[in-house]
């Protein structure tokens, strides 16, 4: 093949195609629709993720007609005026004709690429977007393109017209996309959908979009291209021979090509096995398992056994991510090597372990409501993974690995939350967290007490009466074995004069149960497990069998075993009594956040009212404090200077909701003086930023007579949005985060004196736009105009309002007699050291009552105080609003305080591994001005560029087309 012939066929195609104006139609179509889809279709400033996902998603289509229309005229336009016949009769080989005009082709199609740019380039300007996705989509989807022009050139040499070529190539391309879109794999079982998504062009590039590039997907596109670009060397060729010709040389020919054709596609084949053939070009490669989780692996004695069990029949939005978990379980067993065994089942092809997973561990189909424009039906569907390692194991469900988000009225986006975060942390857990002995009563030091509240077997649902004798099984069993560790006991609530209901409703909450809605047989039926100081109950298991009773019972007996879990000591507000949650006013709540640190800590919930932190607390998190008096302060205190570490979330304001009004008030959180003791002065005021999180409001949207609720997200600064560089880089703590948001924070001021010998950390700032408010009306404001009614007031600057300082401290306490003795109740607003006879007074005092207590007045340098600023960030009721947006629950606050956690108990592997799940980049709050102006720039850039193209090629036409006719009379002659 010769260089120079191609490279003159080519330039001679690029040619004729920009020498009439069809050619910039064909581009600034292309060019139109991809902005369209990707501002409006897409609604990507709706979508708030700093990428450009949404034009590559689109790319597998938008190719299709773009190629159909670069080739269609290639081959049918030499046939239509009769030059095909002078073409296959020059001096050039078929093959040299052939890949001249692709590269041509390739070459236009790289253009209309190359002329998107200002798209991602636009949005790494206004956020941080990573590159890495965006070239690897670049390259996708220039082999995918050059697949398409393949086809498009083997069809347009098929026929001589035009229009013919253009949708014949369209449907033929049209076809492998929609070979494995979900239109066709719903239809199908599990074995034949998988097919089908390696046949599709489209259900190949998802990996591609997200930053993977795969060589099995990169290498079924290039050999897509070569297989029709052979058949195209094929079909022209056949023309070329006489019907008494060479027939040994014809059936070479015919026999070259079916060899090579049968190669390529069986390559196809061969390459799906091998899964790690893949590079993760993301930032940070979060698609890859990091080197955190090789260590843990690294650590395993004996196999650890995956399982996924993963249906088949399942949802739409469900079944892309099937592959994704697979590949990522695979890497997991690449990785460990013979220390992990992965399988991979449709429990409905398996019935014996489908039971096993039912019985043993608890895993049940999820059901799920699929409807298509024939019918609706009802899929039960699994989506779980099993880790297994001795005799512990973990169970990740539908619910820990998926994330739900709301996108429009009836659409959902469906997605991975961070598998190999979830995967690593159920590994450290069952590696770790249980593994005093082979049994749980070795790392109990106390008795525990079993009772159950039953009611007698008359009153019993039948079902549960006849579990009673399996539940008692498994007592008597745990029993045995615990040598005396636990005791069991069967109480009827109901027997005699129902004093133990009525104590039981007051002390736990515990109310008569009933087997239905409308059932007026009420029982009880609540299992508990109980110390001196802590009562757990036991959640009756989903199957009642042997293996789910003692699992259950196991997992309560685990909390109250020493040194197998870190223990966190939380401090949160009093639940309100419930006359108040009836007016409205439920104050905050902090589920979420509790339930987020159990996954991986014993959280222990005290209110420290005896003066002490609970002897197995590793750190001490305050949460929204309020009042708290001197002997809370003290516990406080005494933690740090015992080194400890010491989170405070705490605001000079709290914001009070009603059903008809939202106010904020001062404060009164009782650790004021002791912050500003310690170094940390917090501002009476509120930070208020234009760089803002927005507010969901309820308004009644009045249409056809009919009245509708609508959420209205309206500018809130009060709701700070904290990005880079208010995050800080430099910190692991924050360095992962895409963004914080801080409701009704103060500003936190630093006394430079008091920290001089300490090492401060400045986490979250806010903008350098922000300004301070004292007032406490803070409901949204809209003015005229629909726009934000709030005013930048005072003095503009960043304002502090998280903060960690390390070193030692000084006992807010020292000098003074501890608050734990009788009679001392110090003042927290001043602090005066009392003279010595008052110290004899006490010290005499405390040897007669016999009470010992001491102050420690000096912490070492492991010491640790975190602030956060605002005591209503972490509220579940501020989680909501922020993520109302997008339909979630907002999890970057609480994200927050997980690695404020891991960092602080110096276990960094998990922080790292979580970091690498916030590949969600978002954009920056735009108002809709400048969203409309970054859209008309995309716009305006992309015509600009093909009026560049214009110019070129306009001085290229006549000296390019004087260089082609040249070569052609000089090969003829």
């Amino acid at each position: 093949m010769r260089i120079d012939v191609v490279r003159r066929i080519a330039s001679k195609e690029r040619m004729l195609f920009f020498a009439s104006p069809v050619g910039y139609l064909f581009l600034a179509a292309f060019l139109s629709v991809t902005l369209f889809v990707f501002f409006w279709v897409e609604a990507y400033f709706a979508r708030n993720v700093a990428d450009v996902r949404p034009m590559f998603e689109w790319m597998p289509v938008l190719l299709i007609f773009l190629s159909s229309a670069l080739t269609m005229r290639m081959w049918s336009e030499e046939r239509r005026v009769g030059t095909l016949e002078f073409v296959l009769t020059v001096p050039a080989s078929t093959w040299e004709f052939v890949i001249g005009k692709f590269l041509a082709c390739w070459a236009l199609l790289a253009i209309a690429l190359l002329l998107t740019l200002p798209l991602p380039a636009s949005v790494a300007f206004i956020a941080n977007l990573d590159w890495g996705p965006v070239w690897a989509g670049y390259v996708a989807a220039l082999l995918l393109g050059g697949a398409y022009i393949a086809i498009g050139l083997f069809v347009s040499a098929r026929t001589d017209s035009q229009i013919v070529s253009l949708i014949g190539a369209s449907f033929a391309c049209g076809l492998f996309y929609l070979a494995g879109s979900p239109l066709l794999t719903d239809l199908v079982s599990g074995g034949i959908a998988d097919v089908l998504r390696g046949i599709g062009s489209g259900s190949r590039f998802e990996s591609i979009t997200r930053g993977v590039l795969d060589v099995r997907d990169l290498y079924y596109y290039v050999s897509l291209g070569v297989v029709f670009l052979t058949l195209n060397v094929y079909g022209l060729e056949v023309q070329r021979w006489a019907h008494d010709g060479d027939r040994g040389r014809h059936r070479a020919w015919m026999l070259g090509t079916a060899l090579l054709v049968g190669n390529l596609l069986v390559v196809n084949v061969w390459l799906n096995s091998f899964g790690f053939l893949r590079v993760d070009v993301t930032e940070g490669r979060i698609y890859s398992v990091s080197e955190a989780t090789r260590n843990y692996l690294r650590q395993l004695k004996e196999p650890l056994f995956i399982r996924g069990y993963f249906s088949s029949k399942t949802h739409p939005l469900l079944a892309p991510l099937v592959p994704r978990m697979r590949d990522l379980l695979k890497e997991f067993e690449a990785a460990g090597g013979s220390n992990i065994k992965v399988e991979v089942i449709d429990p409905a092809e398996y019935p014996e372990l489908e039971d096993e997973a039912n019985t043993k561990y608890g895993i049940r189909p999820v059901p799920f409501q699929v409807a298509d424009r024939y019918q609706a039906s009802l899929v039960n569907s699994y989506f779980d993974v099993l880790l297994s390692y001795g005799d512990e194991y973990e169970v990740l469900s539908f619910r820990d690995l998926i994330e739900v988000k709301v996108i429009g009225e009836s659409d959902l986006d469906v997605q991975l939350k961070n598998p190999e975060y979830d995967l690593t942390r159920s590994i450290k857990k069952i590696l770790y967290g249980f593994q005093g002995g082979s049994s749980v009563f070795a790392n109990i030091q106390d008795s525990v007490r079993f009772t159950g509240y039953l009611s007698s077997d008359e009153r019993l649902p039948e079902a549960l009466a006849e579990y009673r004798a399996v539940l008692e099984g498994v007592l008597a069993e745990l029993a045995e074995e615990s040598d005396g560790k636990l005791t069991v006991e069967i109480v009827d609530p109901e027997a005699g004069d129902g004093s133990v209901a009525q104590e039981i409703a007051v002390n736990y909450g515990f109310q008569p149960m009933a087997a239905s809605l409308f059932d007026t047989n009420y029982f009880y039926f609540y299992l508990t497990l109980a110390d001196d100081a802590t009562v757990v109950q036991v959640p009756l298991p989903e199957a009642l069998s042997t293996e789910a009773t003692k699992r259950g019972i196991e997992e309560g007996l685990k909390r109250f075993a020493s040194g197998l879990l870190r223990t966190i000591a939380l401090v949160t507000p009093p639940t309100p009594p419930p006359y108040m949650a009836q007016q409205g006013i439920a104050g905050n709540q902090f589920s979420q956040l509790r339930s987020t640190l159990a996954n991986d800590l014993d959280v222990e919930t005290t209110d420290l009212q005896d003066g002490s932190v609970p002897d197995s607390a590793d750190l001490l998190m305050i949460v929204d404090p309020k009042n708290l008096d001197a002997k809370q302060v003290f516990a406080i205190d005494q933690f740090l200077m015992k080194g400890g570490t010491v989170i405070v979330a705490a605001g000079a304001f709290d914001a009070t909701f009603t059903q008809q009004s939202l106010t904020a008030a001062p404060s009164n959180t009782g650790l004021t003086d002791w912050l500003r003791h310690h170094g940390l002065n917090l501002g009476e005021s509120m930070v208020m930023d234009p760089q803002n999180a927005a507010f969901p409001v309820p308004v009644t949207r009045q249409s056809g007579g009919f009245s509708f609720q609508e959420l209205v997200m309206l500018d809130y600064p009060y709701f700070p949005d904290i990005r880079v560089p208010g995050l800080n880089e430099d910190s692991p703590i924050t360095a992962g985060l895409p963004q914080v948001t801080l409701a009704w924070a103060s500003p936190i001021e630093l006394d430079e004196e008091a920290n001089a010998q300490r090492e401060v950390l400045e986490l979250l700032k806010t903008s350098e736009s922000s300004w301070l408010s004292s007032g406490i009306d803070v409901m949204p404001r809209v003015n005229e105009m629909g726009l934000s009614g709030f005013e930048p007031e005072g003095d503009l600057g960043s304002r502090l309002v998280g903060v960690a300082v390390i070193g030692r401290f000084d006992s807010f306490f020292k000098g003074q007699e501890s608050p734990l003795l009788p009679g001392q109740e110090p003042d927290l607003e001043s602090e005066i050291e009392p003279d010595e006879d008052e110290a004899d007074e006490a010290t005499d005092d405390e040897d007669t009552l016999g009470v010992v207590s001491t102050v420690i007045e000096r912490s070492p340098e492991s010491a640790r105080l975190f602030l956060f600023s605002s005591s209503s960030f972490l509220a579940d009721q501020t989680l909501r609003m922020v993520g109302s947006s997008d339909g979630t629950l907002y999890a970057s606050s609480v994200e927050l305080m997980l690695n404020v956690v891991d960092w602080s108990l110096e276990d960094q592997s998990l922080l790292g591994i979580r970091s690498r799940g916030n590949f969600n980049r978002t954009l920056p709050p735009l108002t809709n001005t400048e969203q409309s102006v970054v859209e008309y720039l995309n716009y305006g850039l992309a015509f600009l560029g093909i009026g560049g193209v214009f110019v070129l090629y306009r001085r290229r036409t006549v000296r390019l087309r004087g260089v082609y006719r040249s070569w052609i009379e000089g090969e003829a002659a």
